[in-house]
């Protein structure tokens, strides 16, 4: 049965589309090449499809709708990243990052439009959580990220990490369903291994993550390997404790052996002693894994500030040896507000 109202064509899958076209009389082939055009060419509408008759472009011009996501505006940092606010079609705004390195053009992409998470250093923490991001929306940062890597620094995009606004494993569904269109040989094509989702810990759906047998590559924001430190700064984990996430995270790595890289950022006079650096180590050794340290990013509503240098190192140090990879992440685009933890829509954008 042909909808009655517009259908958001990307919602169907390639059986569905097949299916549609069926109805419309149309021959089998048509549905591949319809579907080639939305996520292989990145069609933005109808009338791009060019090897379509105009009488079938029509027709599906006034059954369905392409409900593309648009550049709102962008911003440029002193150090060349690109900072993106990204209209979804119903009005809602979005935030994505494009962080251009020497060996690497990362893209990252939002979830979510506000986050419901409430943790104390995230600006995006700050925002109610209006609704999940859909397949296709995702996708698209994706696309018009990609773009502008190619357009700005005639490069395209190598990684995409999944560090925006919002909780992925709470959108799980189109995450992955977006993922699959990413990686997909008639989708974009990239590579899995290219591929992070970051999450603030919810212990069940890490281990629905083992259970879907996922290929691409999972990130845990940690901050503090103690319960009462973790609580106090992220509220999820009152009800996602660390023996919790202990016991996901051993379930995630057996059903999928890849391992794990834990962000951890390095607050000052809260998270940044040797004794905190202790309870990460001994976190670290329950899966392989690797430790992110990250500068703390600046936000308005909070008063954290970011550890000393050498307490930084000093915690490096420590962690490299006890055997565990260590890499010091340093901020990309803090002047546009466009660093870790600073994404959240503002008045005006």
């Amino acid at each position: 049965m042909l909808p009655t109202k517009k259908t958001d064509i990307r919602a169907l899958d390639l059986t569905q589309l097949q299916q549609h076209l069926a109805e419309m009389k149309e021959p089998a082939f048509r549905a591949k090449q319809v579907y080639q055009w939305l996520w292989e060419k990145s069609a933005r509408s109808f009338e791009e499809m060019s090897n379509l008759s105009k009488d079938l472009r029509r027709k599906l011009d006034e059954h369905y709708s392409i409900n593309t996501v648009e550049v709102n505006n962008a911003k440029i940092s002193s150090d060349h990243t690109i900072k993106s606010t990204f209209r979804l079609h119903d009005g809602n705004l979005v935030e994505g990052v494009l962080i251009p390195m020497d060996e690497r053009m990362t893209a990252c992409v939002s979830s979510q439009v506000g986050c419901s998470l409430t943790c104390k250093f995230c600006a995006t923490g700050y925002m109610d959580r209006k609704r999940n991001l859909n397949a296709d929306e995702i996708y698209d940062q994706v696309v018009l990220i990609d773009q502008q890597a190619k357009q700005n620094y005639n490069a395209p995009l190598t990684n995409i990490v999944y560090m925006g606004m919002g909780e992925p494993l709470l959108n799980y569904a189109n995450v992955l369903k977006s993922i699959e269109r990413i990686t997909a040989p008639d989708g974009l094509n990239m590579s899995y291994k290219r591929i992070t989702v970051s999450t603030a810990g919810i212990a069940k759906m890490i281990k629905k993550l083992g259970d879907d047998g996922v290929k691409f590559n999972l990130a845990l924001s940690l901050h503090a390997a103690n319960d009462k430190k973790r609580n106090e700064i992220m509220p999820i984990n009152e009800a996602n404790s660390l023996k919790s996430l202990e016991e996901a995270l051993k379930y995630y790595f057996a059903k999928t052996k890849n391992p794990v890289t834990y962000e951890y950022i390095v607050f000052n006079h809260f998270n940044d002693e040797l004794e905190d650096a202790k309870e990460l180590a001994r976190f670290c050794k329950h899966i392989p894994c690797k430790v992110n340290l990250i500068e703390y990013n600046p936000i308005q509503f909070a008063d954290f500030i970011n550890a000393e240098g050498d307490k930084i190192d000093a915690f490096s140090n420590y962690l490299k040896s006890q055997g565990i990879t260590t890499n010091i992440r340093r901020s990309r685009g803090k002047d546009i507000d466009a660093a870790c933890g600073q994404l959240a829509v503002k008045e005006g954008q």
